[in-house]
């Protein structure tokens, strides 16, 4: 009876220094995989990623433009910092990239949802905006009428870039209409090049940022909204706390210094 007891006892010491040690090798996993604003000043470098378009980066003539580089430039200034930017058509990676620590923020124009708002943290409001429908216009489609009820979407087909914002919209859309809308996640163009294979014919519908849709081609109609007006915002891990309170204080900065606004105008208005 003397050696069960004594065998039950160790077994539950063995079990208790398991757990123990499962806790220490988690609690130095976080320490090893954390990156916040202390590591990243120290090291010196700050890893920004976004996409190549007229809104992210995009090299015009013999220079280099974009409404988040001249924001990511601003950052730099005045966090005495060196930003690496990094471009990546794909949102998915993006977000992949973040959470593995090889970007530090993404820098896009994401709605800061209630769902993303679960896994990431999101910066002050930078822009707003709201996803439309991008077609062709009655001209430039044999003079078929564009769609303007969103219950005519019903057993159509459209084109998003893969693990666009407007996913989440448009599954509830979905259930609001009580019919299917065919979706098709592009997982290599981005929403400048759906677009442009709209105003092109290769493609009916397209569903993106009107902010990215706004002034492309004349053949093309957007004024079908479909969703309402969202707030948008940068995103980083959530585990950076110290990183988002020093991004915002930065962000407030520059919109207090006008240099916002003479950025937004450029490449909104």
């Amino acid at each position: 009876m003397f050696a069960q007891k004594t065998l039950y006892l160790y077994i539950i010491l063995l079990v208790a220094t398991i757990i123990l040690m499962g806790r220490l090798l988690y609690i130095q996993s976080i320490t090893i995989d954390r990156r916040d604003y202390q590591e990243i000043n120290k090291e010196g470098i700050l890893r920004i990623v976004t996409e190549y378009d007229h809104l992210g980066y995009f090299i015009s003539g013999n220079q280099i433009d974009g409404f988040q580089y001249e924001l990511s430039k601003e950052i730099a200034r005045l966090s005495g910092m060196e930003v690496f930017i990094y471009l990546d058509m794909s949102l998915e990676k993006s977000f992949e990239g973040l959470l593995n620590n090889q970007y530090d923020i993404i820098a896009r124009n994401i709605p800061t949802t209630s769902e993303l708002k679960e896994q990431y943290a999101f910066t002050d409001p930078i822009t707003f905006s709201r996803q439309v429908l991008v077609q062709r216009t009655k001209a430039a489609n044999d003079g078929i009428e564009p769609i303007r009820n969103q219950l005519d979407l019903a057993g159509k087909t459209l084109y998003v870039p893969k693990s666009s914002p407007a996913l989440l919209r448009l599954q509830n859309l979905q259930q609001e209409i009580g019919n299917t809308i065919h979706v098709v996640e592009e997982p290599h163009y981005s929403s400048e090049q759906l677009i442009t294979m709209v105003a092109k014919g290769d493609i009916d519908y397209a569903v993106c940022d009107l902010q990215i849709a706004h002034n492309q081609y004349p053949e093309i109609d957007m004024k079908t909204d479909i969703s309402f007006t969202q707030l948008q915002s940068w995103v980083i891990r959530k585990n950076a706390p110290t990183l988002l309170d020093s991004l915002n204080h930065w962000l407030n900065t520059i919109r207090e210094s006008g240099q916002f606004n003479k950025i937004y105008q450029q490449y909104y208005q």
